[in-house]
């Protein structure tokens, strides 16, 4: 998708992350690296229309599967070091 409206995808970013550490209830590195996952995601549903259009009707399945989308890309191993 295209970028439309960056504005307001920091604040989706933040809620995003502290969102998840709420709801999981754990503030282990591990968890907040999937925090940072999920507020990326979420932040990048923000940039697709103007102001809180494209989140305010959100689904969580969406949120599911540009989370698995998220990971994919930027999933890498390094076997050379």
């Amino acid at each position: 998708s295209e970028v439309y409206d960056p504005t307001g995808a920091g604040d989706t970013f933040a809620g995003g992350f502290i969102g998840h550490i709420a709801r999981t209830n754990d503030i282990s590195f591990e968890n907040m690296k999937r925090a940072v996952i999920y507020g990326s995601a979420l932040a990048s549903f923000t940039c697709e229309k103007f102001g809180t259009e494209r989140i305010a009707g959100l689904k969580s399945n969406e949120v599911a599967i540009r989370v698995e989308k998220f990971i994919d890309l930027v999933h890498f191993e390094i076997n050379d070091i």
